[in-house]
């Protein structure tokens, strides 16, 4: 590795969040959703730790990292792996047959493309309740379609739009939409409608399969409502140079900070190509040693420049944590008015994800 800026992943913290969320889905099964690169984490790491946790359904975007997942599981691992936005061509309907994927679809097309690639498998048909995104505006008469393609319609989802606002009125009438749906559909149909925070406001609705994304990553969904969740990714630069700026002696592009005194810094090998936002300028800041070094100027392609004055003992070489257990991913998300969930997909593929232990 010839850059050294880092997500660490700890994948014990990982192992006792899909423990805990295990524990809280009941008689539901836990659906771990590890699209987009396992929000970042890798999906490489995190897929086997979840399986070998017993984590037996998986939750993706698309046939292509459904075809990805299949192939770093155990050889005829039963697991079942849901492209959750559906079929998108003849090409993904291959892709869904030959890796044994549980498709789930919301439109007619979609049932079309399986059954010209020979699938007669299982599927899910994904209802819209109030997200007002994707969703079947007919789910009997896609459902009838299914059957008649020889496929079997195992369970019907949808997704709560407002779970963490956990006093949205939405979320209840989601929630008897979804019921109203589901009585629609023979009886032994499954369902699934709970995400992280719906796991919180409504454990009555976990129904067959609750589907956490970021509460397995350590975000806690719902301000002020602690699950106990560990963070699994740290991400740190290292420290490159420590050098002294004169005072009056502006930092980076746009002499956005100049130093009020003649002053240390520390120039850190992590900068905005590689996931570390660009609105951190003059007000994120780093860990280093447990001091809190503010960001001056503004975050580079390649670089941030750190305001070092807390830290007499940092040197070329030491790493600092721009997010992790020092500082949480949702307190810098925060001072950005964003989500965790944009922080951990945005880290670059030039970032090495290292797992811990």
């Amino acid at each position: 590795m010839s850059r050294p800026a880092i997500a660490h992943i700890d994948l014990d913290n990982l192992r006792h969040n899909y423990r805990l969320l295990d524990e809280r889905a009941g008689k539901a099964s836990v659906m771990a959703i590890v699209k987009a690169d396992a929000y970042g984490h890798g999906l490489d790491l995190v897929a086997p730790a979840l399986f070998a946790a017993g984590c037996r359904h998986f939750g993706v975007t698309d046939a292509t990292e459904g075809a990805r997942l299949r192939a770093l599981l155990p050889p005829g691992a039963e697991a079942a792996i849901y492209p959750l936005s559906g079929i998108f061509d003849a090409e993904d309907a291959k892709l869904a047959t030959e890796n044994a994927l549980v498709p789930v679809i919301a439109e007619p097309a979609q049932a079309g493309y399986l059954q010209q690639a020979g699938f007669a498998d299982r599927v899910w048909i994904k209802v819209d309740t109030g997200m007002g995104r994707l969703g079947s505006h007919a789910p009997a008469g896609l459902a009838e379609a299914c059957r008649r393609h020889g496929m079997r319609v195992e369970g019907i989802l949808s997704h709560l739009a407002c779970a963490d606002e956990p006093e949205h009125p939405l979320n209840a009438m989601q929630a008897d939409q979804f019921l109203t749906m589901l009585r629609e559909f023979p009886e032994g149909t499954r369902g699934s409608l709970l995400n992280s925070a719906g796991m919180q406001i409504r454990p009555d609705m976990a129904g067959d399969l609750v589907r956490p994304g970021i509460a397995l990553y350590g975000a806690e969904p719902i301000p002020g409502w602690p699950m106990g969740l560990r963070p699994v990714m740290r991400l740190t630069g290292q420290v490159m140079q420590v050098r002294e700026i004169p005072e009056g002696r502006s930092v980076s592009y746009g002499a956005s900070f100049t130093a009020p005194e003649t002053m240390p810094v520390a120039v850190v090998c992590l900068g905005y190509a590689d996931g570390l936002p660009r609105g951190l300028s003059n007000r994120g800041a780093g860990i280093h040693g447990g001091a809190r070094l503010p960001i001056v100027g503004r975050v580079c392609m390649d670089y941030v420049i750190l305001d070092a004055r807390n830290a007499p003992s940092i040197r070329p070489g030491d790493a600092v944590e721009f997010w992790g257990e020092a500082l949480l991913a949702n307190e810098v998300a925060a001072s950005l008015d964003t989500i965790a969930y944009t922080l951990f997909t945005g880290v670059g593929h030039r970032v090495a994800r290292k797992a811990h232990p």
